[in-house]
């Protein structure tokens, strides 16, 4: 029998060439990126006493800071980032970096109620506009066999900064005071921005060159299209509900008799929902080995399976925590599942898509909270496990109902 000869060899068929993963060091980075970049948002919940009292704002009044930045996150979701699927990533990542930099200084050094609301706008919009730019910009410099896992870690380190934000807000601000807490966030965002510069990757833009106002209208059309995105936003939606429906209330009976705890020990309990992010990343994983609508199962039954032991906390805190544990595990999971899931349909619309299912969760985390405020108002805690846990059943059986179309929307637009 012959043997191959080098002179015989380019005669056989090449093999497929996997692309290598992502370098540790670089998905560190994006999560770091991520976290930073998130956690700006949500610097002024806790230092809301302190600009009512420095800019003579009332109390009623003084809820306009969290409004305004709220508005400036629906803004970027819609208006600014959909350019990353038109523009240079990297490029468009350096000047909305640069800018927040500049928000964050207007507001650490405002003088003025109307110029601290225009810099908690621009925060809002630029901080948010980065954190989705980033989770998008992982998606597509990732290959497709690691890409949830890729994005899983970008989504561990956002959510590690909404945990620490407040933390962080509230122990500058005790040693520096609020003004110190903008000043050094800008300080942070400039010290990341050199790495992002030199290690992201540059990435090149999609070859059809719409135009801008073409580019935000075709976000309708791929709302229309996309089955997957359809059922995904609706999961968010009511997942991101429910997390509300919780975080919202719990404020109200731990800082009323017996318990009376101040809202830095209420705080801390958000800090036991860090275990969330491992199961984020480990969610990611999962989805790149085809397993997205059995992860989706599982964090849905831990979501609702947690209004049980949230629902004993009159009896013990230690069910608080396991409750805690058990609601963020779920919706971490969920929510990464989801955004692996998108990216499955779509490589030339991340940015698009990703904006899209963020608005999801925007109309879900509102609806939650008002939800909430008012059965914890007229009926109590456990009116408010009764709701949450009604919202959680919802996500389950509207999953059930919608996991055929679903993944054979995905399979199709795999094959595009």
């Amino acid at each position: 029998m012959m043997k191959d000869t080098p002179a015989s060899a380019p005669n056989r068929p090449a093999a497929p060439v996997r692309r290598a993963d992502m370098p540790r060091s670089m998905l560190w980075l994006f999560a770091i990126a991520s976290g930073l970049s998130v956690a700006n948002v949500y610097y002024a919940q806790p230092l809301l006493d302190a600009l009512s009292r420095d800019f003579g704002i009332s109390h009623a009044a003084i809820g306009g800071v969290v409004t305004a930045t709220q508005i400036g996150c629906a803004v970027a979701l819609l208006l600014l980032v959909p350019l990353g699927d038109r523009m240079d990533r990297r490029r468009l990542m350096a000047i909305q970096l640069l800018a927040l930099v500049l928000a964050l200084v207007v507001v650490g050094l405002a003088q003025s109620a109307l110029v601290l609301l225009i810099g908690v706008l621009a925060v809002g919009l630029l901080g948010t506009a980065m954190t989705q730019g980033l989770i998008a910009y992982a998606a597509s410099a990732s290959a497709a066999h690691e890409r949830g896992r890729v994005v899983g870690a970008a989504q561990s380190g956002v959510f590690v900064g909404l945990l620490l934000a407040r933390v962080y807000a509230g122990g500058v601000s005790d040693l520096a005071g609020w003004r110190g807490v903008y000043l050094t966030a800008a300080a942070l965002m400039l010290a990341i921005a050199l790495p992002l510069w030199r290690r992201l990757p540059a990435l090149a833009a999609v070859p059809d060159e719409m135009g801008y106002l073409r580019l935000i209208a075709s976000m309708l059309t791929l709302l229309l299209q996309e089955k997957v995105l359809q059922v995904r936003g609706v999961l968010a939606m009511l997942m991101f509900a429910a997390l509300n429906i919780f975080w919202s209330a719990l404020v109200l009976p731990l800082s009323a008799p017996p318990y009376g705890f101040s809202h830095t020990a209420i705080g801390a309990f958000g800090l036991v929902g860090a275990i969330g992010a491992l199961a984020a990343a480990r969610a990611g994983q999962w989805a790149d080995r085809g397993q997205g609508e059995r992860t989706s199962a599982v964090a849905l039954a831990l979501l609702l399976l947690a209004w049980w032991p949230l629902s004993l906390m009159a009896w013990s805190l230690v069910a608080l925590v396991v409750g805690i544990i058990l609601l963020d595990i779920g919706a971490q999971a969920l929510h990464v599942t989801s955004q692996s899931m998108i990216f499955l349909t779509r490589r030339d619309a991340y940015s698009r898509l990703i904006g899209l299912y963020m608005l999801f969760y925007a109309v879900g985390s509102g609806l939650g909270a008002i939800g909430a405020t008012a059965t914890y108002a007229h009926a109590g805690w456990q009116a408010v496990c009764l709701l949450g846990a009604a919202v959680s059943l919802l996500a389950l059986l509207f999953w059930w109902l919608t996991r055929r179309v679903s993944s054979m929307a995905a399979t199709h637009t795999q094959d595009r």
